[in-house]
C-alpha cells in the first residue's frame, strides 16, 4: 500500500502538508472504485500515518454558474463541507472555452507555486501530492533540491512513470486503501461535477493543451534563479 523508507530519519514529528490534485483523484477513484465520496479528513490522517498535519490543499477549477448553474450549486455544496472539515484549504482555478471543450486555467500553476512557495518559507518538512500528474515531476525534483522529502499518492494505473521516479515515496491507492474512508451517504452522481473539474473533456483533448505543461516549466526555471531574484 505505502512505500516507506524507515531510515531516511525523519518519522514522528514531521511536518506534512498534503496537495489534493481534485481533479485527478476524481477519475483515478472513478476509474478504480466506482465511487468518489472520499472523507478528505480520514485520506489526510491515512497519509500522515501520525505525523504533524499542517494542513490539506485541495484544487480544483471553479465551475460557471452560467454555463451549469446546477453543477455550480453542486459544487458550492461540496465547497461547503471542505470548508467545514479542520485544516483544508480549497484553491480555485478558472477555465475557458476552447470550441466546445472546456480548458482549465491555472491550477497546476497553483499546485507548483504552493509546493514551492512553502518550502522556501520552510513551513513543510515533508509534501504528500495527491496526483499521477507527470507535469508535477519537475515541481517535485525542485522541492528535493531544496531539502524537502516528497510523496507522491495514486493509483498504479494513473500514476505517470515521470513522477512515480522523482518521488522520494510512493503510497499506492487500491481500492481497499479506502474501504472504510467514504463518506457515507453521499452517492449521489451529481458530486461527480464537485470534483471534476478540468477534465471533463475527453483525454485526448486535453493533450492538445500544449501551454499545460510549458507553464509551469517556465515558473520553475525563474524560480530557480536564485532566491534574489524578483
Amino acid at each position: 500500500m505505502t512505500n516507506r523508507r524507515n531510515n531516511r530519519g525523519g518519522g514522528r514529528g514531521e511536518r506534512v502538508a498534503i496537495f489534493i490534485d481534485g481533479s485527478n483523484l476524481y477519475h483515478s477513484l472513478q476509474e478504480n472504485c466506482g465511487r468518489f465520496d472520499v472523507d478528505f479528513a480520514a485520506l489526510g490522517q491515512r497519509l500522515t500515518d501520525g505525523r504533524d498535519l499542517l494542513r490539506i490543499y485541495y484544487y480544483n477549477v471553479l465551475r460557471d454558474a452560467d454555463r451549469d448553474p446546477q453543477a455550480y450549486q453542486d459544487q458550492q455544496k461540496f465547497l461547503t463541507a471542505l470548508h467545514n472539515t479542520p485544516y483544508i484549504e480549497t484553491r480555485l482555478g478558472s477555465s475557458k472555452m476552447r470550441g466546445q471543450v472546456a480548458v482549465e486555467k491555472g491550477v497546476d500553476i497553483m499546485v507548483a507555486t504552493d509546493l514551492l512557495k512553502f518550502a522556501w518559507d520552510d513551513l513543510y518538512d515533508v509534501a504528500i501530492l495527491v496526483s499521477g500528474d507527470g507535469d508535477f515531476a519537475y515541481a517535485v525534483e525542485t522541492v528535493k533540491n531544496m531539502g524537502k522529502h516528497v510523496e507522491v499518492a495514486a493509483f498504479t494505473p494513473n500514476l505517470s512513470q515521470e513522477l512515480a521516479a522523482v518521488a522520494d515515496e510512493r503510497h499506492f491507492f487500491t481500492p481497499d486503501y479506502f474501504s472504510d474512508i467514504w463518506s457515507r451517504g453521499r452517492r449521489n452522481p451529481r458530486f461527480a461535477q464537485d470534483y471534476r473539474g478540468r477534465r471533463e473533456q475527453p483525454s485526448e483533448q486535453m493533450q492538445d493543451a500544449p501551454q499545460r505543461s510549458h507553464g509551469p516549466r517556465r515558473f520553475l526555471d525563474r524560480f530557480r534563479g536564485g532566491r534574489g531574484d524578483s
